[in-house]
């Protein structure tokens, strides 16, 4: 007999030696593999974050360091905390009401114990702002002299008390501007055919409109310009 095989029969396998074989080293390979790439996730998953928290310090794309500051800075204050002056300040425009002088009379009524006052604050009103006057009374003497001045109005007629309040402007403003009581205040208790009531008191006696009220205008609807601040301390006024 012999030892070589004639052919018939199948070539008997050997059994693997170790170290022969890739299978055993790929898969040591593999958990390799597989912690680096656990590590590197976890680094950068690190990274983002950290990038987050500082996104806030870096500028805004396109913008340069003094305009990135210039965000938290108040443009209009200096470094010492002022406010910059060249910041221009737009104009505010004010229209001014016209006065109202027609539709009611007034009467004066000497309410301050200087005599003639009421007949020179009627010529005041009725020469200096247009005012329909009747002739000046005194006040009763239960009112003694008042240190104020102040209007009544007949309470029955609108257009009286918008005379008032016209009144009260043109005088530079008065105590109150209230409708008349049932007996006016008057040594006989009426307004000689007036719808107004002028209680002439210390404060307003023997001055002028001028004096008393130089920025009103009688007659007008004027629109006054006001810079805000005003350089020049003035006012434009345009007649409207």
């Amino acid at each position: 007999m012999t030892d070589v095989p004639d052919g018939s029969g199948q070539i008997p396998r050997r059994s693997p030696r170790v170290g022969d074989g890739g299978a055993p080293v790929s898969g040591a390979l593999a958990i390799v593999l597989a912690v680096v790439a656990v590590v590197a996730g976890f680094l950068i998953l690190r990274s983002i974050s950290d990038g987050g928290a500082d996104s806030a310090d870096f500028p805004e794309p396109g913008a340069t360091a003094s305009e990135d500051d210039a965000l938290d800075d108040d443009p209009t204050a200096d470094e010492g905390g002022t406010t910059d002056e060249s910041v221009p300040m737009l104009p505010t425009t004010t229209t001014v009401p016209p006065l109202v002088v027609d539709g009611a009379s007034v009467v004066v009524a000497n309410a301050n114990g200087q005599g003639g006052s009421a007949s020179a604050m009627s010529r005041a009103i009725e020469t200096g702002a247009g005012f329909t006057v009747v002739d000046p009374t005194n006040a009763s003497s239960t009112v003694g002299e008042l240190e104020e001045s102040v209007i009544y109005f007949t309470p029955d007629d609108p257009e009286a008390q918008t005379v008032a309040n016209s009144l009260a402007r043109v005088l530079g403003g008065v105590g109150s501007v209230s409708p008349l009581p049932e007996t006016a205040p008057t040594t006989d208790g009426t307004l000689n055919g007036a719808q107004v009531l002028l209680m002439l008191g210390i404060d307003k006696a023997n001055r002028t409109l001028e004096e008393l009220a130089p920025d009103v205008v009688a007659g007008s609807g004027d629109v006054v310009t006001v810079t805000n601040p005003d350089p020049s301390g003035q006012t434009e006024t345009t007649d409207g």
